[in-house]
């Protein structure tokens, strides 16, 4: 057998950790927050991937409430980023410059906002060495590896410690986070699914307050109800090329 790694860690040969995952989200009403984080957790964060502005050599983030703004939209806990620029053109293409020039990363938590949360989400568990990680499953198929089985994806496990949540786990220079990740004590869960520009961390009631608190976090309080998808925004007009 190939050893396989992410982040200098080999694929677990064993899924059987992330088992509580994958049965909390098939009996989850898909496209919901229930279907990325368990509904069992007291409560639930929206984090919000921030855009980038280009400045000389920086990235210098660019929260949504900043777009929204500038769009006469309203920042509220269910935006989206197609209701808040306007257009769909904006998740891949196109850029708002000089407000910004790069679109939140999508299926990807960037490192700079991964560093923040664990900051926050170490003093909510105690095995902050001992967390686990999943990758969504690529284009390649790496042969006898099992996965993880969720509704939306197949997931290659690693595990480590909690500093692995800001490492990159693709090759060079594409980077990719973990899509999914949560401690040994499942004390708290966080999601980015791959075709979302936000994530989702459940945790206990003070560990959700103390993150929405943090500095450089741009989130939100959420339910286990809400939709995920692009037209879960009730407040702001549709993207003028939303899908029929």
């Amino acid at each position: 057998m190939v050893t396989v790694q992410f982040a200098g860690r080999s694929v677990a040969l064993d899924t059987s950790a992330g088992i509580w995952l994958a049965e909390s989200a098939q009996s989850a009403k898909p496209d919901t927050v229930a279907s990325l984080v368990p509904s069992t957790f007291e409560a639930v964060a929206r984090v919000f991937h921030p855009a980038v502005r280009y400045v000389g050599d920086d990235d210098v983030e660019v929260p949504w409430s900043s777009v929204a703004a500038a769009n006469g939209a309203t920042a509220h806990p269910l935006m989206q980023w197609g209701s808040v620029t306007g257009s769909m053109e904006y998740f891949e293409n196109d850029d708002q410059s000089p407000l910004w020039h790069g679109a939140p990363a999508r299926g990807h938590l960037p490192a700079p906002v991964a560093e923040r949360l664990v900051r926050v989400l170490t003093r909510w568990t105690t095995t902050p060495d001992v967390c686990w990680f999943a990758v969504a499953e690529g284009g390649a198929v790496i042969t006898d590896h099992p996965t993880l089985s969720l509704p939306r994806c197949e997931y290659w496990l690693i595990n480590g410690p909690i500093e692995l949540a800001a490492a990159n786990m693709a090759a060079e220079p594409f980077e990719q986070s973990a899509n999914l990740w949560w401690p040994a004590d499942r004390a708290w869960c966080v999601a980015t699914d791959v075709d979302l520009v936000t994530s989702y961390v459940g945790g206990s009631a003070g560990c959700i307050a103390e993150l929405l608190a943090a500095d450089g976090i741009e989130a939100a309080r959420a339910e286990s109800g809400q939709r995920t998808t692009w037209d879960a925004d009730q407040v702001n007009p549709p993207p003028v090329d939303a899908p029929d």
